[in-house]
């Protein structure tokens, strides 16, 4: 089974991303508006258990941390996407970084940059309309993060939620 790790934002965060991705992302009705921490990989039911426990553990030691977003970038001319840039501080550079090592597969293809996709797979013209109209806007958006969540894809490509890990709290 395909699974991922993610931070979701709070739902009033989530309503204002939506707002946008509706038009621009084809993504909108697979999963809600998210942070990837662990890239999508496979697992088999004894190897998920084994990262469940580590899951545990990191989250055990983790407490929760301001998310702020400031801005809208893109990863042109690598892709066409486009996505709000979210601060890079320390407690979620380290979180991200505690499930890139040890038992979770290595599958990082590139490289840690903090963010929540709002438009893809657009072509070059609706990418420059886009962009240009999105880079306008003053966006600050502000969230506390207190867990992360463990998905998995279903048949139809969705993503549900497996497992949410909250940080701080005795969970093992």
């Amino acid at each position: 089974m395909k699974y991922g790790i993610v931070v979701f934002p709070s739902k009033p965060v989530q309503d204002e991303i939506n707002s946008y991705r509706k038009r621009y992302d084809p993504h909108y009705s697979t999963i809600p508006p998210h942070l990837t921490l662990k890239e999508a990989f496979e697992a088999d039911d004894n190897t998920i258990e084994e990262l469940i426990i580590e899951l545990k553990r990191i989250a055990n030691s983790t407490d929760s941390f301001k998310l702020e977003v400031n801005k809208v970038s893109t990863f042109a001319p690598v892709t066409n996407t486009i996505y709000l840039k979210v601060e890079p501080v320390q407690e979620l550079v380290d979180l991200f970084n505690k499930m890139q090592t040890g038992k979770f597969p290595e599958n990082m293809e590139y490289n840690f940059v903090p963010h929540i996709t709002i438009a893809q797979k657009l072509s070059h013209d609706e990418y420059s309309d886009v962009y240009g109209s999105l880079n306008m806007k003053d966006i600050q958006l502000e969230d506390t993060i207190d867990r992360f969540h463990l998905l998995y894809q279903l048949e139809n490509g969705t993503w549900t939620v497996y497992e949410s890990f909250v940080f701080g709290k005795e969970s093992l």
